[in-house]
């Protein structure tokens, strides 16, 4: 079940964006509030792959020292921010569950394979730094620096893309309502 959880993510990421974009009935204030969260959702994912080196290093500076998964809570300021602006309340209500059952099983999923592959540092890590929620005060961001060449890599400009398309096919419907 777990698995097939995670790997249904993405597909079902890409369901549920036609079912949002054909109810959704945006305003412009709601689209500028929902991007006032979208963004630093979407700045917080380019952040955190500048420093991901997948199964090579475990990723503990920069927003890796907020919070462990600082992917999925940019992920969820990006999806809830896109609730907003779609102005249906059943979007915000179908994202917040969905995330909790899709996203609360991989992060256990990630968590277990990290420990794995870190026995030595992760469990400290997990100890200092909190699970989803960051931590803004006390955070030790480490002295690692942002690498563009990770943020291609990592493909995270697919993230971008994907915001601005969405941006655009919103922005069409306002001018066309």
């Amino acid at each position: 079940m777990q698995d097939w959880l995670s790997r249904i993510r993405v597909p079902a990421g890409f369901v549920m964006a036609v079912v949002y974009f054909y109810f959704s009935r945006p305003t412009w204030p709601a689209l500028a509030f929902g991007c006032a969260l979208a963004v630093p959702g979407l700045l917080l994912r380019a952040w955190a792959t500048g420093h991901l080196r997948k199964n090579d290093q475990l990723a503990v500076t920069g927003p890796y020292g907020l919070t462990r998964n600082p992917l999925y809570f940019g992920s969820f300021l990006l999806g809830g921010g896109f609730s907003i602006a779609g102005r249906n309340p059943w979007f915000l209500l179908a994202f917040l569950a969905g995330f909790a059952v899709v996203y609360g099983n991989s992060i256990r999923q990630e968590s277990k394979h990290l420990r794995m592959l870190f026995p030595g540092d992760y469990p400290l890590y997990e100890q200092r730094v909190p699970l989803f929620w960051p931590r803004v005060w006390n955070a030790d961001l480490g002295n690692s620096r942002f690498s563009i060449e990770r943020y291609w890599r990592n493909r995270e400009y697919k993230a971008l893309l994907g915001f601005l398309g969405a941006v655009i096919v919103l922005v069409l419907k306002i001018r066309l309502a």
